[in-house]
C-alpha cells in the first residue's frame, strides 16, 4: 500500500510539473510547430516572436537560419524583447545598427542541435554549470534553478527556457523570456 501511495505521489508531480522535454509538434504562440519546418518558417507563425523575426530580417539573417544548420536557437519572446530600456528595439533595427542587431541575435544561436537532456547532462557533468560558446564567439552558462533551466549571459543577466525542445527540421529551438546579451 505504501509503494502505491509514493508510486501516484510520484506521478502527480511529474504531471504538475513544468514540461521542460520535448513534446511532438509543440504550440508557440498560438501556431503549431512542426519539426518538419526550419526555424524561420516556425517562428514566423508564432505570435511570441513577431519582434524577433522582424530583428532576424533587419539583421540580414533568414537565409542563415533557413540553411541547413543545425542550430540552437535561444528565442526571446515579444515579451522578452520589452524588458529592453524604451527604443532599444526600434533603434537596433534601424540600418546603420545592423552589426550590433547581428551580434546580439547570433549571440542567442549555439551551433549544433542540444535539446534540453543535451544541456542537462552537460550541466551535470559540468557540477552544476556549463558553458556554451555562441555562433556570436561569446559564451553563455547554463544551470538548472529547481527544474527550471537558465542561461546567464556574458553581462550576468538571466534567462529562462519557458519552453524546450522546439524541434525543426534544422535545429531546435528553446524559448527564453529574456534577451541575452553579450559583452
Amino acid at each position: 500500500m505504501k509503494k502505491l501511495f509514493f508510486a501516484a505521489l510520484a506521478l502527480v508531480a511529474l504531471a504538475s510539473a513544468p514540461n521542460v522535454y520535448a513534446q511532438k509538434d509543440p504550440m508557440v504562440g498560438g501556431a503549431k510547430m512542426y519539426a518538419n519546418k526550419d526555424i524561420v518558417d516556425n517562428a514566423l507563425n508564432s505570435k511570441d516572436h513577431t519582434t524577433l523575426v522582424a530583428a532576424v530580417k533587419a539583421a540580414g539573417l533568414v537565409e542563415t537560419l533557413k540553411s541547413k544548420g543545425p542550430f540552437t536557437v535561444f528565442a526571446p519572446t515579444n515579451e522578452a524583447f520589452n524588458k529592453l530600456p524604451a527604443g532599444t528595439v526600434e533603434t537596433l533595427v534601424k540600418p546603420e545598427n545592423k552589426a550590433t542587431l547581428t551580434k546580439i541575435l547570433t549571440y542567442h544561436v549555439v551551433a549544433g542541435k542540444l535539446s534540453s537532456k543535451d544541456i542537462a547532462a552537460k550541466i551535470k557533468a559540468g557540477g552544476g554549470k556549463a558553458t556554451f560558446k555562441t555562433v556570436e564567439g561569446g559564451t553563455l552558462t547554463a544551470m538548472m534553478k529547481g527544474n527550471k533551466l537558465v542561461l546567464t549571459d556574458e553581462k550576468g543577466g538571466m534567462s529562462t527556457v519557458t519552453i524546450a525542445d522546439v524541434f525543426q527540421s534544422n535545429g531546435v529551438i528553446h524559448v527564453v523570456d529574456t534577451v541575452l546579451m553579450p559583452k
